[in-house]
């Protein structure tokens, strides 16, 4: 009895620290490399508008130079330039379209979080179908084992021919493949998983046996509106657009003068410096402007490059709209779906139990074949199969949903976390 109180305590152990959606969200919120990336991406962004900034801002340089001619006399200089930008259209516009694109970066932040959050669910009811899946094919191998051993009793009482034993260890290996199918699964699963949280997964919670059809408050057209105003990825494609509009204003200024203020000291000692410069510091203050003529078609071409730049912003910023726009629709109607799914899985369910028992009785009155019964077996297998990923489908489907709405945070996490069976 000692090993099998063991095995209890520590299955109950187990079962005591499962860990539910939230917490293995939390887990790889902080471990997940392609959330770490985009938050990456976003500060190298906003370092880049701050560098177009800077091409408005003060310029100060300082130079040192020393001097020595052949007859011996030595001398240094030491020169300071402070420049100020005072109309440059050119960087103003740049600017404007760095700042526009760090805002776009930080949408893809948000989305990178939006879609973390459904891959990590997707992995988390991923390993949970798959141990389902592993439990029904080892549930189902047994049945067949368990057929195998009736057989072979009633071959040997003359009650049966040999091919009904045959026919059932045929049946039985087959299982035997299918379970080694579904642990293979389950230990890919368990790698999915731990690939975004970074360490070896826990045990999960399930989800309830009892699971209600989630409903939706809106249509889908509500629900496509709400996608094109809140979609970050769309926010993302949107700010691309204005950042490249303002990248062609931009370039277009390279042919606008520029005007900037400049303040110039430089100070001389040594052998070859008169007396009167020695001891002076000359300050120049200066107002320049500069007037491009002709840069070889360089100007022309960059306005050009820009245009186009702008021209593929703009297609693609309708080919995410409309794929937003698919997506939204899609899972709608696959919410919508999940009811009827759900209970139809059900009845499948509950009408192969029926028949799998009815089938055992009539081959006990020699009203049902071998066949049948191994039928039975796996129409029920089958079933049980439908009923898991029907459950596990319409959650995914309802995040999915807000995902594709931009709408998918922690507060929706929580709600399909509350509809796990507590520990």
């Amino acid at each position: 009895m000692r090993p099998l109180l063991f095995a209890l305590v520590m299955c109950a152990a187990t079962a005591a620290h499962a860990d539910d959606l939230l917490q293995v969200w939390a887990q790889a919120r902080a471990a997940d490399p392609l959330l770490r990336q985009a938050a990456a991406l976003d500060g190298a962004q906003e370092a880049a508008a701050r560098e177009a900034r800077a091409a408005l801002l003060p310029q100060w340089q300082l130079q040192r130079s020393e001097l020595r001619e052949t007859g011996g006399n030595r001398w240094n200089s030491t020169t300071s330039s402070i420049t100020q930008p005072l109309v440059d259209l050119a960087a103003l516009r740049a600017w404007d379209a760095g700042r526009s694109q760090a805002s776009a970066q930080s949408a893809r932040l948000q989305a990178a979080e939006q879609g973390a959050r459904l891959r990590v669910a997707e992995a988390y009811f991923g390993l949970l179908s798959a141990q389902a899946q592993l439990a029904t094919a080892r549930a189902n191998e047994d049945a067949f084992a368990r057929q195998v051993a009736e057989a072979d009793t009633r071959f040997q009482a003359g009650l049966s021919a040999q091919v009904e034993a045959d026919q059932s260890r045929a049946y039985r290996e087959l299982a035997r493949t299918g379970t080694l199918a579904a642990e293979a699964a389950v230990a890919d699963a368990r790698e999915a998983l731990a690939q975004l949280t970074g360490g070896t997964p826990p045990t999960l919670q399930p989800l309830r046996q009892q699971l209600a059809a989630q409903p939706l408050p809106d249509t889908a057209d509500a629900w496509a509106q709400r996608a094109e105003a809140a979609n970050p990825a769309l926010r993302a494609l949107q700010l691309e657009l204005q950042a490249s509009d303002q990248r062609v204003s931009s370039a277009r200024a390279g042919h606008l003068p520029t005007l900037s203020l400049g303040v110039d000291t430089q100070r001389q000692r040594g052998d070859g410096v008169s007396a009167f410069d020695a001891g002076r510091t000359p300050t120049q203050l200066a107002l320049r402007l500069t007037v491009p003529l002709f840069a070889g078609g360089a100007t022309a071409a960059a306005a050009d490059r820009a245009g186009f730049q702008r021209d593929a912003a703009r297609e693609q910023l309708e080919a995410g709209r409309r794929a937003v726009l698919r997506e939204v629709r899609a899972e709608h109607l696959s919410v919508s779906q999940g009811a009827a799914q759900l209970q139809a899985t059900q009845a499948a369910v509950e009408a192969a139990e029926r028949a799998l028992a009815s089938t055992r009785t009539g081959l006990t009155l020699g009203t049902r074949s071998t066949t049948d019964l191994l039928l039975a077996i796996q129409t029920l297998a089958g079933a049980q199969n439908a009923q898991t990923q029907a459950r596990h489908r319409h959650v995914l489907a309802l995040l999915a949903l807000h995902l594709a709405a931009g709408s998918l945070g922690d507060t929706e996490l929580a709600a399909v976390n509350s509809l796990l069976e507590p520990n």
